[in-house]
């Protein structure tokens, strides 16, 4: 080896340690020399690309990963790299091209498996998906994240078979402090409010640490108004949005400027053009990076930026660990701790977020009076009469009801209501249709729990306001557990059906009884599934009681904490005054 090659690979050895150490402009520069001394040097551009990719420069890390392959068309880790830098592009195609390009150069790589994995989960092909992750974990059974995607695949088509087995194994991996799952992935499996937190901390540590290039932010002292930007990939037909439109076009504009900062797709449709009309200023983000979304905040001038993404899939929070704002807020987007730093308050209210359970959130805990949950009274309801033959239901009988996604079906819930079924002859069980798979793997587990399979019927999904008119065939909504009913449970009592829950101890398992205490309907919150059982029965056996239920949620709707817009949207706002005046250190 000649001595300007022993001096390139001493270099490069150099530049790998630094980036390994996180000083990325180091690594970058060290990266650059050798690029000027052997531009064609494939692992150079890769380790360049790394760095930028790590600082939040996508299109420009991907530039040097696409180098790399065409000096080296054999270099797997350029693949790798390229396919999730174009993954976070939103070109998803091209990205799987990238990496099934990479498993095929090195078919014992297990990080081209494993992220070959996650993005067969982002285009919903979940057996396909799965079929990388067990690759992955045969190669490196100590993957990162794998475990805990490959359940919440097998779960997204209600595939339970050994999932006792695969939980016990994950939950264990998580104890010990393995990387096994992303926050995400553990709301449907753990009402563990100490795990939560100790992977949400995990998480940020390793994904999303503060990152302090931006430097300090000052609190903005010159305004008339105060700014309040709102970060999130769902300003279209989403659930949030639902949710969050009426708040935006409620607030106090002699106070306060609404800024919209969009990281989802432009689809252009009616609720992403409600949205943007509610706003003081709508701004699509999808093409700037953490980094440059931090500082165009800061440009802006943003007082208290919030967050309605959390760490659910599609996340921007390294918007955050850039400090946006001199005040950073949880809200909405995902129930839980994000155990990080520089998130400064979470929004709440006192039945999901009871104080003993605050110890368990690195974030101050801001509980709202009625409920923490905003809604929208405008929200339509198509005036189609829906007749049961339309919606595949029987003629006769009791018709229960969970239009939650199907990966919140555990086997522990469907056991219960397999039994209330049983227990009301003629009754059936009204579901969401997500896949085809999980229709399938639903109804042989009804089977299996002794119930015939006949009563389960499927609705297919439709319009947001045809959805909410058919709900009305239904006659009682049945929670999950420990992932409640969330924006379903809201639609459900919005349209006058009532809800039975079993609140658990962590966020996602309290937030069905929260909006029932928030429509004056706490009889309906049972402390047990055993009771939940018996009530669900009760309930369906005796229509005068029930319907005593259904005339009380129609004459307290228009009332209700949960559905005064206004009242909320007061309450929220005398909130984030409360965190500007406590961050400027006046009374």
């Amino acid at each position: 080896m000649s001595s300007s090659a022993d001096a390139l690979e001493r270099l490069y050895d150099q530049a790998v340690t630094l980036y390994q150490q996180g000083d990325f402009p180091a690594a970058s520069a060290a990266f650059t020399t050798m690029l000027q001394q052997a531009p064609r040097f494939a692992p150079a551009h890769n380790g360049l690309g790394l760095c930028l990719y790590a600082t939040g420069s996508t299109r420009t890390a991907l530039e040097h990963f696409e180098a790399a392959t065409r000096c080296d068309q054999f270099f797997a880790p350029a693949y790798i790299n390229r396919g999730m830098a174009l993954r976070d592009l939103g070109r998803l195609p091209e990205a799987l091209a990238c990496l099934e390009k990479a498993v095929a150069l090195d078919p014992r790589n297990a990080n081209a498996h494993g992220n070959r994995g996650m993005m067969l989960t982002e285009m919903q092909q979940p057996a396909a998906a799965n079929a990388c992750f067990d690759r992955c974990l045969q190669l490196n059974p100590d993957y990162p994240d794998a475990p805990g995607m490959r359940l919440l695949n097998k779960i997204y088509i209600c595939d339970w078979t050994n999932l006792a087995y695969d939980v016990g194994d994950l939950l264990e991996r998580l104890d010990r402090g393995q990387r096994a799952a992303p926050p995400w992935a553990l709301l449907a499996f753990t009402d563990s409010l100490e795990l939560k937190r100790k992977v949400s901390e995990q998480w940020g540590r390793g994904k999303h640490a503060e990152n302090p290039v931006l430097g300090p932010v000052k609190a903005y002292t010159g305004h008339q108004r105060i700014r309040l930007g709102y970060y999130s990939a769902d300003y279209h037909r989403h659930a949030t949005a639902h949710l969050i439109a009426e708040l935006f076009e409620r607030h106090d504009r002699a106070k306060f400027e609404v800024i919209a900062f969009s990281f989802g797709a432009d689809t252009g449709d009616d609720m992403q053009r409600r949205i943007a009309a509610g706003c003081t200023r709508y701004i699509d983000v999808r093409t700037r990076n953490d980094r440059e979304v931090a500082q165009m905040s800061r440009d802006l001038e943003i007082d208290i930026a919030i967050d309605l993404k959390g760490l659910t899939q599609e996340n921007r929070i390294g918007i955050f660990a850039h400090r946006a704002a001199p005040i950073q807020v949880s809200y909405l987007g995902f129930p839980g701790t994000l155990g990080v730093s520089y998130m400064d308050y979470i929004i709440a209210d006192d039945v999901v977020i009871p104080e003993s359970a605050r110890p368990h959130y690195t974030e101050k805990v801001v509980n709202l009076p009625g409920s923490y949950q905003c809604n929208d009274r405008k929200r339509a309801v198509s005036e189609r009469v829906f007749t049961r033959a339309e919606a595949g239901l029987p003629e006769t009988g009791f018709v229960f009801c969970c239009f939650n996604n199907n990966f919140k079906i555990m086997p522990g819930i469907f056991e219960v209501w397999a039994r209330i079924l049983n227990a009301v002859p003629g009754s059936v069980l009204w579901l969401i249709e997500d896949n085809q798979a999980a229709v399938a793997n639903l109804k042989r587990n009804a089977s299996a729990f002794g119930l015939d399979p006949e009563r389960l019927v499927f609705a297919p999904r439709i319009a947001p306001d045809e959805h909410l008119a058919r709900h009305k065939l239904a006659d009682l909504f049945l929670d999950t557990l420990p992932y409640n009913a969330h924006t379903t449970a809201s639609d459900s009592l919005w349209v006058g059906v009532p809800l039975v829950t079993c609140p658990g101890e962590s966020f996602p398992a309290r937030v069905a009884a929260s909006l029932l205490t928030a429509v004056d309907m706490p009889e309906l919150i049972t402390p047990n599934l055993q009771e939940y059982e018996a009530l669900a029965v009760a309930l369906a056996r005796d229509p005068a009681r029930l319907g005593a239920l259904k005339d009380k949620l129609a004459a307290t709707r228009a009332t209700a904490p949960l559905f005064d817009t206004d009242a909320f949207t007061r309450n929220i706002e005398a909130a984030y005054l409360r965190m500007l005046a406590d961050h400027r250190g006046t009374p």
